[in-house]
């Protein structure tokens, strides 16, 4: 039955990214040129590699086919060029951790975000590049610790925007519960986890509660980054998969 497999998992992640379909989010739009918009995903790592970084690959790849963009995937810092990233409308970074851009590829990322171009940062996203002040602001935080995987009550705070406006008021999920050094108070919070609902080592914070996932507009960029997504499991949830491609559709031009 082993053969089975790859087409088993291609029909799952199909369905995932079909079920994605029933909520009426902006589709991004093929450029003058009938391109298709493109988004670089980065999953290089220099410290802890998380095991949902080959199905989170997979599952992108789904969803842009799905929904109108390309995905090519990379951990190759050397493409981070003026030249490498001029083909691509935004940047994905998928549980990248520590350093994974040297110097010229910190400068390029700079000139790409200050071109209009677009980011999106995924759970450990926050767990990189510590010692770049800039990089830091655009996130918005870094990651500090986490207690272990369990379930949470998270608190949907913004019900318009497109990656959140197909969850519950209180979405119920299990994951790896970031905590974050917010670095840059200036974001638009779209989840919020209740503290009171898991067990955590840290004292609680004013009124319980704290930012899970956010976007704002960044030195003429658009940035949207989420804590979520730890686990394989993540990779064929679709609600996390919405939330997540409505993060990508706001930073690739949508309402």
């Amino acid at each position: 039955m082993n053969h089975l497999r790859p087409v088993l998992i291609s029909l799952a992640l199909a369905l995932v990214a079909t079920a994605c379909t029933s909520q009426p989010t902006p589709q991004p739009q093929p450029s003058s040129e009938g391109t298709l918009p493109a988004i670089l995903v980065y999953s290089k790592t220099a410290g802890y590699r998380h095991a949902s970084i080959e199905p989170g690959i997979e599952a992108l790849r789904a969803l842009g086919q799905a929904h109108g963009f390309t995905v090519d995937a990379t951990e190759d810092s050397t493409r981070f060029t003026d030249e490498g990233l001029a083909g691509f409308d935004a940047v994905l970074f998928l549980s990248t951790t520590q350093d994974v851009l040297g110097e010229p590829g910190q400068q390029a990322l700079e000139r790409f975000i200050r071109a209009g171009g677009g980011y999106v940062g995924i759970h450990a996203a926050s767990d990189t590049e510590y010692e770049w002040p800039w990089y830091g602001q655009m996130v918005g935080g870094w990651f500090e610790s986490h207690p272990e995987i369990q379930e949470a009550t998270l608190f949907v705070t913004d019900s318009v925007h497109a990656s959140t406006a197909h969850l519950p008021g209180e979405w119920i999920r299990t994951d790896e519960w970031y905590e974050i050094d917010r670095v840059n108070l200036d974001v638009n919070t779209l989840l919020e986890i209740d503290e009171t609902s898991y067990r955590r080592d840290r004292p609680p914070s004013p009124g319980d509660r704290r930012p899970m996932a956010w976007y704002h507009e960044f030195e003429g960029g658009r940035v949207f980054y989420t804590a979520l997504g730890h686990t394989t499991e993540s990779y064929s949830e679709p609600e996390f998969l919405q939330h997540v491609l409505g993060g990508i559709q706001w930073v690739l031009g949508g309402q």
